[in-house]
């Protein structure tokens, strides 16, 4: 990551980060109006005339046209395939759906899937992009906050298991990533909430700066100033950039990223992916993570109510839900895939921007949230 990209400097007409992987390195594309720059940007990066897009009905509605009318003036032909809305869809049998329309479509290797939309669809087309015909051009086209500052920057793509969240998935980078600042003024308030629990994240673990700054200016960032806005997802993306450069798959500091998402998955899973979004289960994650982390000795008590207090101020939830206990809990946890010899890694913290790994058990991690409810942690 070059270092410029997370000075405070006033905002280019278009800001760039580069994720630099060898020649699997990849721009990140910051700016307002640049959805219709796809088509042009696109034919310099791939050979292929063809491309699919995919995205969900209510996306499609709004960008659909703006994103089939840049590839046709630069020579694309295009497909479209919408698949429902929401995380229960983010399944194998979607997944099918799709490898079904490219093939009808009559796609080749030359061919790129292009993901409109948010982190649900981000992960299912870059899933089908690494897996059909064992791999073609992909590009990420993110329409929501949470998407923009963290799922469509370092290549994890995948589907859900019954057994849980995204069991089933590759490592595979995209092309390119092309952020439209300006899709955020069509986002519901509830999933703009939720995308700023996956910066507050950043701002916890990796940048002291940056949670100030948001906590200074919440209010701005609520009431979508745009400047503000292109600022914190250009630091965001510099910040993942940075993680996915020293450790792309995940075999040690990447996990740092996982801040929060540990309990997170666990209670999507067990709500079956229908009453919380991901942000907001992040959010519970996270000041259980950051009680926990006090409890065992790490941080301090001002770390602790600044990030429940930032949290709650962003109208985000923080309680783990009554009947998220016990056996159940602690399964769930267990079940997620990155336990190994029965204990998982988890993100602790000792200060705003510094953090430490520390081992446990999902039953471990139940009876703390227990302890928590009855007021003894």
């Amino acid at each position: 990551m070059k270092r410029h990209a997370l000075q405070n400097t006033p905002a280019s007409p278009v800001d760039t980060v580069t994720v630099e992987l060898g020649d699997r390195s990849y721009p990140i594309v910051i700016g307002t109006g640049v959805l219709e720059e796809v088509g042009p940007r696109l034919g310099a990066l791939v050979p292929g005339r063809s491309a699919a897009i995919i995205s969900n009905p209510t996306v499609e509605k709004l960008y659909l046209n703006r994103v089939v009318g840049s590839l046709a003036a630069a020579g694309f032909h295009t497909t479209s395939v919408a698949i429902p809305d929401g995380e229960t869809h983010k399944n194998l049998a979607w997944l099918t759906f799709i490898y079904d329309r490219l093939l009808d479509a009559r796609m080749d290797r030359t061919s790129t899937l292009l993901a409109l939309g948010g982190g649900v669809i981000g992960d299912l087309a870059g899933f089908a992009a690494g897996t059909f015909l064992r791999g073609v051009p992909f590009v990420q086209l993110p329409t929501t906050l949470l998407a923009q500052v963290d799922s469509s920057v370092g290549g994890k793509t995948g589907v859900n298991h019954p057994a849980g969240k995204n069991l089933i998935g590759v490592f595979y980078q995209p092309q390119l990533v092309l952020i439209d600042v300006e899709t955020l003024r069509t986002l519901p308030r509830r999933e703009l909430v939720a995308g700023l629990a996956e910066v507050i994240k950043y701002a916890v673990i990796l940048d002291a700066e940056l949670f100030v700054l948001v906590e200074e200016n919440l209010g701005r960032i609520l009431a979508l100033d745009t400047e503000l806005l292109r600022h914190i997802i250009l630091r965001c993306c510099a910040l993942k950039a940075m993680v996915v450069q020293r450790d792309e798959r995940e075999s040690d500091y990447r996990s740092i990223l996982n801040f929060g998402h540990t309990l997170g998955h666990a209670i999507e899973s067990l709500t079956e992916y229908t009453r919380y979004l991901h942000g907001e289960a992040v959010a519970i994650g996270m000041a259980f993570a950051a009680r926990m982390s006090r409890s065992q000795g790490y941080c301090k008590d001002e770390t602790v109510h600044r990030i429940v207090g930032l949290l709650k101020r962003a109208g985000l939830p923080v309680e783990v839900p009554q009947e998220l206990a016990g056996a159940s809990l602690g399964l769930a946890i267990e079940g997620d895939k990155k336990v190994a010899r029965g204990k998982v890694k988890f993100v602790c913290l000792e200060d705003l921007g510094r953090t430490r790994f520390v081992h446990f058990t999902g039953q471990e991690v139940a009876e703390f949230v227990a302890r928590v409810r009855q007021g003894t942690s």
